[in-house]
């Protein structure tokens, strides 16, 4: 085409930063515009990206949301306190987004619309933040980056998990940085610096994974300006390197303290074959950029043996290419800069750091959240330059416009689609499986899934699968085990926990379900045997404590069972199962006062417990206390409904305050539950109660 000149590489200097002076008159043009044309495509976008993002507005919590939604014990300003003092409360120590968590959960509680809406507000602001910066490095195709980096089906995964609050959050902040330091860098201005620095620990305390930084800003001014000076470039960047290399240090000592914990022989990887996952990976990611079809939440874990010379054949590739990019660096840097700035921002998860997903893959779609922008950008900004070279424009306008539609639509229909997996934790399992059937971790949360809502028989075939993915794995005998004794197969139940024991002898879990088994079937002195056993592995594990309480009190071995329900308090203040379990102890010996002590303490760990809500109740019935121990049974009954003693105390509860209309018809309902239950004799001498009651309400008038 004569219309078309022929495409030549972008050129530094005409990509180059702005000068100190323009920086104050950019920001008011760029604010100005943002009012206009930039809000109104912004505002387009956010409503495309919104919409495309659609099916996942009402995803339930899957897989480690629960983890991630602030729990009970945390919800208060205490345990906003804890979030931030104690690593270990949270799932990973993270606690500006677990601050966020807080503070959503007050806002909306665990409904989870808002935690998405978020989500998707903070990847719109990164969109944005990423037009300003391209703007500021005069870079083209701003805001066709901006929006293949939204509506990109890869970026599904870390919007709309609610856990990937931490990627969202983090990538605000670290874009926010880099658009503060780039100004620094024209003006040196201290206060940019500040700036700066404050966005990059804020981002470090949201996800380590911002560490990368200062070396994706070195990559960016040497891209500009081909070199690299130690005093204006080097030195104001090594404070961010000294704290991304602590923060990742103390992210890797939490993740193998409290997050991989007795799975640290899944992490057994030499040197070598680290560097095997690495060159894999480096390809895995642009590959799935490119052509985004066939995305899944767990990837099939590779199979990486050193002495097979095939697998040799991605680092060496990747290395020749590396070679390839140093040397065209002499006609354009671009590629190279690119190239690294990706390698740089994937580096904490190309292998050599031990993270938890690594156990069921070594590739996840959230691990490049930030690392394809380099690509993202480079392509918009050579597609624009294309464009850019025709020489009508209005044809230019028109045809670009029609490419970047259907581009954009297709990446929005993609991402459609591969929202829809996130919409509950069935729906994820099984869209899982139906690429990677071989997946033991979907087959287990699969068969958890299913045990949840009933459906035991085939949850127990979901955990059988899980075993012959994964000949050792511990935790699915130890669940196969459990559901098992829920349909009342004791024999079998208690051969899977001894098989689990049989694979790891000091597993306190496979233990106490064991002590649990045994005792449910009579065999006393063997169950307490496994809950002392699970003691002697981990002195300090509350539940073992607990269960040897229960042990006790079952035995009628009151004092001894009171002294372990205590230990468990003295290990954990917040294990309302013992506050309940005290307060029914202390009840049955008329210790009303001390019992209910401990039974609103179980309801303020816990509100929702129905036992503590209706022994509360009997409590207070004891002491006198009828108009305070009515509303707990009501709140007991709404989840046993058809608790005959919590019925009759609530009757008479009424009868003493008075509320006669109440009480008869809490009698009828005691009379349904009485003949559902066969006790037919007591259903007619309720009957009787009731037809005094009648009486007495006529005998009163209206």
């Amino acid at each position: 085409m004569k219309a078309l000149k022929k495409l030549e590489p972008l050129k530094e200097t005409e990509i180059s930063m702005v000068s100190p002076s323009a920086i104050a008159s950019d920001d008011k043009k760029f604010m100005k515009s943002f009012l206009t044309r930039d809000g109104i495509l912004w505002l387009i976008l956010a409503v495309f990206t919104f919409i495309a993002y659609y099916p996942s507005w009402n995803g339930k919590p899957i897989w480690d949301d629960a983890g991630h939604i602030t729990k009970p014990e945390l919800r208060s300003l205490q345990g906003l306190v804890q979030i931030w003092i104690m690593p270990g409360a949270t799932q990973q120590y993270y606690p500006i987004v677990h601050s966020v968590f807080w503070i959503e959960y007050h806002l909306w509680g665990e409904a989870t619309p808002g935690y998405h809406f978020l989500n998707i507000l903070l990847h719109l602001i990164s969109a944005l933040l990423l037009v300003k910066i391209l703007r500021l490095l005069r870079i083209r195709g701003a805001w066709l980056a901006a929006a293949i980096f939204a509506l990109h089906p890869v970026q599904v995964e870390s919007v709309a998990w609610i856990s990937e609050l931490k990627n969202t959050l983090s990538a605000v902040f670290f874009l926010g940085s880099v658009l503060a330091y780039l100004k620094f860098d024209s003006d040196r201005n201290p206060k940019r610096y500040a700036l700066a620095a404050g966005l990059f620990i804020l981002g470090l305390l949201s996800k380590s994974v911002i560490a990368p930084l200062p070396a994706a800003l070195l990559v960016l001014f040497w891209w500009k300006r081909g070199k690299l000076l130690w005093s204006r470039d080097m030195v104001p960047l090594l404070p961010f390197f000294l704290a991304g290399a602590a923060s990742g240090l103390f992210t890797s000592w939490v993740e193998r303290t409290y997050v991989i914990g007795g799975e640290v022989n899944d992490f057994h990887l030499a040197l070598i074959d680290r560097f095997l996952i690495a060159g894999r990976a480096i390809w895995f990611y642009p590959a799935k950029l490119l052509w985004p079809v066939n995305l899944i939440f767990i990837y099939p874990r590779w199979h990486i043996d050193s002495a097979e010379m095939r697998q040799y054949f991605y680092p060496i590739t990747a290395l020749l290419f590396a070679g390839a990019l140093w040397v065209l660096r002499r006609r354009t840097r671009a590629p190279l800069a690119v190239f690294l700035f990706f390698s740089a921002m994937l580096f904490p998860a190309l292998g050599f750091f031990d993270v938890y997903p690594f156990r069921f893959s070594f590739v996840a779609d959230h691990f490049q959240y930030l690392a394809c922008l380099g690509p993202i950008v480079y392509s918009a900004a050579m597609v624009d330059r294309a464009f850019g070279l025709v020489k009508r424009r209005d044809v230019a306008c028109y045809v670009s416009t029609v490419v970047y539609a259907i581009l954009l639509a297709g990446l929005g229909l993609l991402t459609w689609r591969q929202c829809g997996i996130y919409k509950d934790v069935d729906g994820l399992y099984k869209s899982i499986l139906e690429k990677n059937p071989a997946c033991w971790m979907a087959q287990f949360n699969l068969g958890n899934d299913l045990m949840q809502r009933g459906d035991v028989p085939e949850a127990i075939s979901h955990f059988w699968k899980a075993i012959e993915a994964r000949p050792g794995y511990t935790l699915a005998y130890i669940n196969l085990g459990n559901a098992l004794m829920q349909i009342g197969r004791t024999g079998e139940g208690i051969a899977q926990y001894q098989k689990a024991l049989l694979i790891d002898s000091t597993n306190t879990s496979a233990c106490i379900n064991l002590g649990n088994a045994f005792m449910q079937n009579g065999r006393f002195a063997e169950g307490m045997a496994q809950y002392l056993r699970a003691q002697k592995i981990n002195p300090g594990l509350a539940v073992a404590h607990y269960d040897l309480g229960n042990g006790y009190m079952q035995m009628g071995r009151f004092a001894e069972g009171m002294a372990e329900y205590r230990k468990t308090l003295e290990l954990d203040s917040n294990y309302a199962s013992a506050h309940v379990n005290i307060g029914k102890a202390l009840l049955q010996t008329g210790r009303t006062g001390e019992a209910i002590v401990h039974l609103e303490r179980a309801l303020f760990i816990d509100p929702a417990n129905p036992e503590a809500q209706s022994c509360l109740g009997y409590a207070l019935v004891q002491s006198g206390y009828y108009d305070e121990a009515i509303p707990h049974f009501q709140k007991a009954l709404k989840v046993h409904p058809d608790d005959f003693r919590c019925i009759s105390t609530l009757r008479d509860a009424y009868l003493k305050t008075g509320q006669l209309d109440e009480a008869i018809r809490v009698t009828r309902k005691a009379i349904d539950v009485a003949k559902s239950l066969g006790g037919d004799s007591m259903a007619m001498g309720i009957s009787r109660d009731l037809d005094k009651l009648l009486d007495l309400q006529k005998a009163n008038g209206p």
